[in-house]
């Protein structure tokens, strides 16, 4: 279940007037939630037989299979997790000390249907295969593509000096731009991320 969701793509959801980053991933045979409010990251990995006694405990009068209870619980998420509103079913999300339940409330076959992920702290080792790894991976890309379009920008202004000082002149005056100064990108960009941070 963990290496399939590290295919899942990280979704911003909110529970009230908080922000959270989360993945989930549903099998037949169970699911992992990893969740993450950038300050904690929480986790719950629950299989069928976890889902199935839990699943009796909060919903007394469904009696369903456990795949199909996966099922649902998947259908649940799945609009959450895309940023849709499903008014027919609502979240809550409270911290603890030792963790971070989240609350689902549905129906299912027409009767009130109830749901408790009980995440605990995540390990150092899945916040960094989930969320270290490749968030750096993806900021050396940037910082790659960054180099590259400044370097192709820097001979764009040398081809158009060259073009200038050979006597060519713009049809519209409109298209004029300014030489690239990298130095000034850089300090406007890092102002910009500073004033974003805070």
């Amino acid at each position: 279940l963990e290496s399939s969701l590290l295919t899942k793509p990280w979704a911003s959801v909110c529970f009230g007037e908080s922000t959270f980053l989360a993945k989930v991933c549903f099998r037949d045979t169970g699911y992992i939630l990893l969740i993450s409010d950038l300050s904690s990251v929480w986790y719950e990995s629950a299989d069928a037989e976890a889902v199935g006694q839990r699943s009796k405990e909060l919903n007394k009068r469904l009696t369903v299979h456990v795949s199909s209870f996966l099922h649902h619980l998947c259908d649940l998420m799945s609009p959450l997790l895309a940023g849709q509103s499903d008014t027919t079913t609502s979240f809550s999300c409270h911290c603890t000390a030792g963790g971070l339940s989240l609350h689902v409330k549905s129906t299912l076959s027409g009767l009130p249907f109830y749901w408790k992920f009980h995440c605990c702290p995540a390990p150092v080792e899945m916040v960094s295969r989930h969320l270290v790894r490749p968030l750096i991976r993806m900021s050396l890309a940037l910082q790659y593509q960054v180099q590259e379009l400044t370097s192709l920008l820097l001979q764009k202004d040398a081809e158009i000096e060259d073009y200038r000082e050979n006597g060519a002149t713009l049809s519209r005056d409109r298209l004029r731009t300014e030489p690239f100064q990298e130095e000034m990108f850089q300090q406007n960009f890092m102002a910009e991320v500073r004033s974003s941070a805070s």
